[in-house]
């Protein structure tokens, strides 16, 4: 019989070998393929199929919406060097789901295409914070919250709002840097916002967030905004 140790350096030598003739069309094929979207801005992303070979290597992008027989070119990312590609514009119903696919050539070869798994904005697209912006009154705050923009835009190219689309809850908490507390101020569907009662010679900022009640998601925080009260 065959000493274990030889019949494990044969079974290397079989694995390296099948890997070395792997063939092209199979090695080069574009690897973690899937849609990024904030605010539907929507960013198609790609890793190389072989890390080996992204240097000289162009890729090639198609989409299509779910339930179309054709692919369609991205003119803009046809034989692109770039590892993404806005389809932005080509996926600007929220509601519909669509697909990407990247194929890789390099060297006169050619991969095979990756598809996306199917990709609905509306239920995907990750929000960024509100803007923030605050007015001393006195001892008050008046605080205005705003969505962020979207690619869209209504008939009169105005771009159309976040609340278009979803239910949103503005959260609003206030912190007092003298005591370095943090409190919640506002939760509800407002977009402005009066914070009362704060306390002479003492300085706060304003900090808020996004909350989807549908999808039990929320956005990132804002930027604090700050203010001494006289």
């Amino acid at each position: 019989t065959m000493p274990k140790h030889c019949f494990l350096g044969l079974l290397i030598m079989l694995l390296t070998t099948a890997t070395e003739t792997q063939p092209a069309h199979v090695s080069l094929k574009p690897q973690k393929v899937q849609f990024q979207s904030r605010n539907f801005h929507n960013i198609l992303h790609w890793q190389p199929g072989n890390s080996l070979t992204s240097n000289g290597s162009v890729y090639f992008v198609q989409y299509k919406t779910y339930g179309q027989g054709q692919w369609k070119d991205k003119n803009d990312c046809w034989g692109t060097t770039a590892l993404f590609c806005d389809l932005t514009k080509e996926t600007l119903d929220p509601y519909e789901p669509y697909y990407g696919r990247v194929m890789m050539a390099w060297a006169g070869s050619y991969s095979e295409w990756t598809r996306t798994p199917r990709f609905t904005p509306w239920w995907e697209t990750k929000l960024d914070p509100p803007v923030v912006t605050i007015t001393r009154v006195n001892a008050s705050l008046r605080v205005r919250l705003r969505p962020p923009e979207l690619p869209h835009r209504n008939q009169t190219g105005k771009n159309t709002s976040m609340e278009n689309y979803y239910n949103l809850v503005y959260r609003v908490s206030i912190i007092n840097n003298s005591l370095e507390k943090e409190q919640k101020a506002y939760e509800g569907t407002q977009r402005a916002v009066e914070i009362q009662g704060l306390t002479p010679h003492c300085s706060y900022c304003v900090v808020a967030e996004m909350y989807q009640p549908m999808f039990d998601r929320r956005s990132p925080r804002s930027k604090e905004r700050c203010v001494q009260i006289p």
